[in-house]
């Protein structure tokens, strides 16, 4: 392993003397794990009806956790706090890309949901139902979330910057009675549309909406179809603000969410209300350290996306925290964006994706250093692996040094976090997600499902139930034994390799299918990507396996030069040359690119995540696939033409 990859962080040593989360919590688990979840859900949650059975595995794969106890989201999430003396406490600050801002106590906010769970009522949205939601981030969809999770009603959210055949995919699949949408959003200083993807979604006959209720934001021109189309400023600020409760048991569905990047029928991951809400509640407090009562938190991600459920609409509000909701981009009106609003609010806790830390890597420390960023006190990544150099920067530049980083890995299907350092815990490593979050039983097996000891690379698994799993795929019970339990008997499997270091650390390597086999050695993508970032040239990286008639499969980097690297405007060949030599020597020869392309930009979603497939396409001379999640499809466009120019 490379330097770069070895520097350790203790904790702080003040910060481990104070930490809410210690290393007991590991032993405790492991003593007993079932009476450990259970003592954490009578911690974090209310129970109108206490539960008598913490776990139920006999109708395996799908889990029944504390069964026969009732609660409910949005009474745990709101009501409760204001009824223990907390209704004056800052839920939500809202800041929208334009500068609007809103702010939302625990007192309002409860009555707003009360008010949104009385219009959806009158629109004969009853518990079981199930609503479309199609917002940008705003508090509307967090306000609607939990007016849903009141009722009973299961949101199924569908990430804005989807087409209207997704939407209508989903709302067909998930028999959809209400859709939420806005007018529009607001994107880079100019007005984003949502209304007309729900209108051209609708058009055709056949889905089971009956009513669509759009929320005023961009004031644009829109269509509002006669006995279909409702302003939310009409049928939800009109509304009662009292609002009668109805407790549900604990597997009651809470929400359905499409996995991003399907083809055919899309897969809609099911997760229910009380297993969820306490593992999503514990691993907020734990890895974030949470102090509610002074703590700012700010989760970057959309509310289309799995970390938006558990880390905004959710955790944040059932432990009750404050919260900062931010509309925009990083880079809208300007670069410096989040640091501004890090200092105008007094951000505490900041969690964000790898790629988003590599872009302001490029654009360059100078931005974030013109800002006072003193109040954070932990950062977090979320998403994907993030490599050692942008680990380094995000704690030297953006930490000051002194915040703990927590790489958390965990996915849609599993709800919460899985994998994870405690921050007044752990000594990180950069570029490791390191520990299974207590009660929480992960391994690396080999392909016979064997556990490894070793360090080479192998199959990361769950050996056992946890409380946030997912509890099936969407009327498809067979599809979800198929994809995520058949591989191994027992244990849950759902695609990600993994491996061990010579402390028994857990590197993540990505997907199983991003893990090349190159003349039988297998090499994973992400510590290739890593390598290259490391080198003083280049901002970004992303590397594919091509296939290969000689060694099978050949690596293929496509890397995004810093600024100062393309001003000096060096010949591709000549840079592709050096960062082939550089990654033989930080990694071994057998792992250097067998091409290096210099390309102006990378293909993402809107959500930060970075399209290896549509670059394979590129590598391997295919017509590129589908683009529909990209946030600029014309990217394949640029990166062909600079590709073929050589």
């Amino acid at each position: 392993m490379s330097e770069h990859q070895t520097q350790t962080f203790p904790p702080p040593r003040e910060f481990a003397a104070n930490a809410v989360a210690t290393a007991d919590l590991y032993a405790e688990a492991e003593q007993d794990h079932e009476a450990y979840w259970a003592r954490r859900a009578r911690q974090h949650l209310h129970w109108e009806q206490d539960f008598t059975q913490v776990l139920d595995f006999s109708a395996a794969p799908v889990a029944r956790w504390f069964a026969d106890g009732t609660t409910n989201a949005a009474y745990n999430a709101l009501d409760r706090h204001v009824e223990a003396g907390h209704g004056e406490r800052t839920a939500i600050i809202f800041e929208g890309e334009p500068g609007d801002t809103r702010t939302y106590s625990y007192a309002e906010l409860a009555a707003e949901v009360r008010r949104a769970a009385n219009a959806f009522a009158s629109l004969g949205v009853t518990k079981g139902d199930r609503v479309a939601v199609y917002l940008p981030m705003i508090p509307e969809a967090v306000i609607t979330m939990l007016a849903c999770a009141r009722l009973g009603a299961v949101h199924s959210v569908v990430f804005g910057g989807f087409s209207a055949d997704a939407l209508r995919s989903r709302i067909d699949d998930a028999e959809a009675k209400l859709v939420v949408t806005a007018d529009g959003s607001f994107r880079r200083g100019t007005p984003s549309m949502l209304k007309p993807a729900v209108d051209e979604a609708l058009s055709a006959p056949g889905h089971t909406a009956e009513h669509v209720v759009v929320v005023r934001r961009n004031e644009a021109e829109i269509q509002m179809t006669e006995g279909r189309d409702l302003w939310w400023h009409e049928v939800v600020d009109s509304a009662s603000d009292e609002h009668e409760l109805t407790w549900h048991e604990a597997e009651h569905p809470l929400f359905i969410l499409y996995t991003s990047g399907t083809t055919g029928k899309p897969k809609g991951i099911l997760h229910t209300t009380g297993g969820y809400l306490t593992q999503t509640a514990a691993t907020m407090h734990d890895t974030f350290d949470l102090r509610p009562e002074t703590d700012v938190f700010w989760c970057t991600a959309d509310v289309g996306w799995v970390t938006g459920h558990s880390y905004v609409a959710y955790a944040p509000l059932v432990n009750g925290a404050t919260q900062l909701i931010y509309e925009g981009t990083p880079d809208t009106p300007h670069q410096g964006r989040w640091w501004e609003l890090v200092q105008k609010h007094g951000v505490t806790l900041l969690y964000t994706a790898p790629t988003a830390i590599r872009t302001c890597m490029k654009w360059g420390r100078q931005i974030p250093d013109e800002y006072d960023l003193s109040s954070l006190r932990v950062l977090g990544t979320v998403g994907e692996a993030i490599n050692p150099e942008a680990w380094r920067w995000f704690h030297e530049v953006i930490g000051g040094g002194r915040c703990p980083i927590v790489d958390t890995w965990w996915q849609t299907e599993t709800g919460a976090h899985m994998l994870t350092p405690l921050p007044g815990v752990t000594t990180l490593k950069p570029g490791s997600a390191q520990r299974p979050v207590p009660g929480v039983d992960l391994a690396v097996v080999d392909e016979n499902g064997e556990p490894m000891t070793g360090t080479e690379p192998g199959l990361l698994v769950a050996r056992r139930p946890w409380p946030s799993m997912l509890r099936g795929i969407w009327g498809d019970p067979q599809r979800f034994a198929d994809t995520y339990w058949s591989r191994f008997e027992g244990m849950y499997f759902a695609g990600d390799g993994a491996r061990y270091d010579e402390d028994g650390d857990i590197w993540l390597l990505g997907r199983v299918d991003d893990v090349m086999n190159v003349s039988g050695h297998r090499l994973s993508t992400q510590e290739i990507e890593s390598s290259l970032v490391a080198h003083e040239d280049v901002a970004e990286a992303a590397v594919v396996g091509a296939a290969d008639e000689t060694t099978g499969q050949a690596v293929v980097a496509f890397v995004l030069l810093t600024e100062a690297a393309a001003a000096r405007d060096t010949d591709p060949e000549e840079t592709g040359r050096a960062l082939r030599a550089h990654v033989g020597e930080d990694i071994g020869p057998i792992a250097k690119p067998k091409r290096v392309l210099v390309v102006p930009e990378l293909p993402k979603t809107r959500s930060g995540k970075i399209m290896r497939r549509l670059l394979k396409d590129v590598a391997e001379g295919r017509p590129i696939g589908n683009t529909m999640t990209l946030a600029d499809p014309g990217v394949m466009d640029r990166i062909s033409e600079a590709v073929g120019s050589r």
